[in-house]
């Protein structure tokens, strides 16, 4: 025996319309938690570090995508100018960043 029709039949004695929506519900419910827990704070957290690349200036400690550290000697519309030692400076596509941080961001350890 099919299950085809014993799916029409539990719809049609469910009151059709009533008996779709009791099927989709769970799914609309599991695309709402999805959205809530993973989706949203993803998008948080690009256009956080979106906002963070836009906003780098002269001075700024960064961090490019290869995990080299470094200072922000100059900023140009989709370049940087870093300077990873003295006189050892390179440009970096701003895209590039995966950190910026502040010159001061952190305190030295009470030791």
């Amino acid at each position: 025996m099919s299950t085809t029709p014993l799916l029409a039949q539990s719809i049609a004695a469910s009151g059709g319309t009533a008996g779709i929506l009791v099927g989709i519900l769970p799914w609309i419910l599991i695309f709402g938690i999805f959205y809530i827990l993973m989706i949203r704070p993803q998008q948080k957290a690009q256009k956080q570090h979106r906002d963070a690349i836009a906003a780098v200036k002269k001075g700024d400690e960064v961090v490019t995508g290869g995990g080299h550290i470094g200072k922000v000697t100059k900023v140009g519309e989709h370049e940087v100018e870093i300077e990873f030692a003295a006189g050892h400076r390179h440009r970096v596509v701003k895209s590039m960043l995966s950190e910026v941080r502040s010159p001061s961001g952190t305190k030295p350890a009470n030791d």
